[in-house]
């Protein structure tokens, strides 16, 4: 019985597991040009027709990395020996980066049309 408790008090003890590494932003940023990611979904992750819009995702990275090994519709799968793990992690870094959409009625461009 003291044994099982020491066990326990030990595990209550130990520090919490390390957080995920975030990505490096720049490098996200080079991978999403070198890959051709932006011919897709924009230069700033903004979407288009080809692609839906992937800035400023809330997807978690672990979940970012599934859907681009094995995508539903057009996109086609991206294996880790063309992107690693860690590249898609930086990719996401640089999908959170970059800054939310401006709301249509603050782009004076838009405003003029009736």
């Amino acid at each position: 019985m003291t044994g099982l408790v020491l066990l326990l008090v030990s595990l209550l003890q130990a520090p919490p597991a390390a957080p995920p590494a975030a990505g490096e932003v720049d490098r996200g940023k080079e991978l999403f040009m070198k890959h051709t990611c932006y011919y897709c979904h924009g230069t700033e992750g903004q979407g288009s027709v080809a692609g839906v819009r992937i800035a400023t995702t809330a997807r978690p990275t672990e979940s970012f990395i599934r859907y681009v090994r094995r995508p539903s519709g057009q996109m086609p799968a991206y294996t880790d020996k063309i992107l690693s793990d860690r590249d898609l992690t930086d990719i996401v870094a640089y999908l959170r980066a970059l800054p939310a959409a401006k709301p249509a009625k603050d782009i004076p461009l838009l405003s003029q049309i009736k």
